[in-house]
């Protein structure tokens, strides 16, 4: 199908007004796909898979950054630690000191979110808001993990028409992203994103306060 660059072009003009950041989500999408996006400008990509992502990188340009959106196994951080510009699912304690001792043996401060989970679904993965501000205090307060950068939190919304709901959850992350930026701002200078809406659900998002959307198939067509 290729990139609706109307689609393209519509989000770029909704984001403009937040400055918000457009992750592209290529998922199981060719590399002919990305490459139509990367000749509009595009640089902000999101895989879920670790190997496709390994795939894709070795293949693409060096300047496209890459973000992984899916959910992490411990014992492939490694395959993709070198060159990950931010990973978006960092979804308990234990990963995070993973990414730590990852980032350490290869000398480098891993870019990582928070993944909060807010949404009525169980299916979905991450901190309850009790323990990402645990998270957040011990990242802060303790710096236990030198080789991780805590560049913000993320979270995913139910999926549901439910106007109320989603502005309910959505208002949920940004109180607890301004809660965590405030209470440690002498610490949280690099602590600035709050990705959050996807191709459902981001002029909400993006109207509660999301300055980071993850959208594919309004890009590239359903999978």
């Amino acid at each position: 199908m290729g990139v609706n660059k109307e689609a393209y072009g519509s989000l770029l003009a909704a984001m403009q007004p937040s400055g918000a950041t457009l992750i592209a989500v290529s998922k199981t999408k060719p590399s002919e796909d990305i490459m139509e996006l990367y000749a509009l400008g595009h640089r902000d990509f999101g895989e879920n898979y670790v190997q496709e992502l390994v795939k894709k990188q070795a293949e693409l340009h060096k300047d496209i950054r890459w973000h992984f959106i899916g959910h992490l196994q411990s014992n492939k951080i490694k395959m993709i630690a070198p060159y990950v510009h931010l990973i978006h699912g960092v979804d308990s304690i234990k990963l995070l000191e993973a990414i730590d001792k990852e980032g350490k043996k290869i000398n480098k401060k891993i870019n990582c979110l928070l993944q909060v989970h807010v949404a009525k679904e169980e299916t979905k993965f991450g901190f309850d808001l009790t323990e990402a501000r645990q998270a957040a205090a011990i990242y802060f307060l303790e710096k236990k993990y030198p080789f991780v950068q805590l560049c913000g939190i993320m979270g995913m919304a139910s999926f549901s028409e439910d106007e109320a709901l989603l502005n309910q959850e959505f208002g949920a992350l940004k109180t607890l992203y301004d809660e965590i930026k405030t209470l440690y701002a002498a610490e949280a200078t690099g602590f600035n994103t709050l990705s959050m809406g996807m191709s459902g659900d981001y002029p909400l998002a993006l109207a509660c306060g999301s300055n980071m959307i993850r959208v594919g198939s309004l890009l590239f067509g359903a999978r």
